[in-house]
């Protein structure tokens, strides 16, 4: 059976113009082979875990609750990305380097996760992209979530687009080379970033914090293709299910980039 999966790498804090200031050979030729735009938005507070919670659910904070680093229930529970997966039928792993990212998705859901939590060293993203390649070929999911926290860390300790910054960006864009080298031609990859950063800190609605990368290649995908809607982090889970080929939650509010898409296909 061919293996068709569906990628969502994300490289927290990673601003934008890091691309004219480093070289990145790996997210270079993801926009080049793909769909992108550099001018995709945040949402505030534009923080880890608020930013996460509204990526996997398609809600704002204000929807989903979480304002800050430390969780809480939702006050009105909805189905995240990967719960609408399970429903679907569809395998789903995470493989991440910071602890609170397990409260994505409600027990029994996923199929397989790991953590180490090694944001703070200078080489987590390079031990849990061993745990990528050790893993994800063996377990054949149709969805992953993979999170490389260290670009983010190096904003807070050398400071947003500072040299050890752009440097940790360079690491990491290795990574990101090594996890796509690994995939078949079938696979389906968005990768972007949940917030940038300013100074040594993020949290603000300044454009340095809400401004991203989003880029999206894959069989289904345009090539060289400059998105021109706007896109926000709301629009990722839609856009994922999409790619899963199952339609996105009732509750969601962004909706599928399919601008992206050579074809559209059809929600069931």
């Amino acid at each position: 059976m061919t293996w068709n999966p569906v990628l969502f790498v994300m490289i927290d804090g990673l601003r934008p113009d890091v691309r004219a200031a480093a070289t990145l050979p790996a997210l270079d030729g993801l926009i080049a082979r793909g769909a992108s735009t550099l001018r995709a938005q945040s949402t505030m507070p534009s923080i880890t875990l608020p930013c996460h919670m509204t990526i996997f659910h398609s809600v704002p904070p204000a929807r989903h609750g979480i304002t800050s680093n430390n969780w809480q229930p939702m006050a009105r529970p909805l189905p995240g990305l990967i719960e609408q997966a399970k429903a679907h039928d569809k395998r789903s792993i995470a493989i991440y380097n910071w602890e609170p990212l397990r409260d994505l998705s409600r027990p029994e859901i996923l199929e397989f996760a790991w953590c180490r939590n090694a944001i703070y060293q200078a080489d987590g993203d390079d031990i849990l992209t061993d745990a990528v390649l050790q893993y994800l070929p063996n377990l054949q999911p149709d969805f992953a979530f993979i999170y490389l926290g260290t670009v983010d860390t190096a904003g807070h300790y050398y400071g947003w687009m500072s040299d050890g910054y752009l440097r940790q960006a360079e690491r990491v864009d290795g990574c990101l080379a090594r996890i796509l080298a690994a995939l078949p031609p079938s696979a389906h990859v968005l990768v972007h970033a949940d917030h940038g950063g300013h100074d040594r800190s993020h949290g603000t609605d300044m454009p340095e914090d809400m401004t991203i990368p989003w880029v999206v290649a894959g069989p289904r995908i345009k090539q060289g293709h400059v998105i021109t809607r706007a896109v926000s982090l709301l629009d990722t889970a839609p856009t994922l299910a999409a790619l899963l080929d199952m339609p996105p939650h009732k509750e969601w509010e962004g909706t599928a980039v399919t601008e992206a898409f050579v074809q559209v296909t059809p929600e069931t």
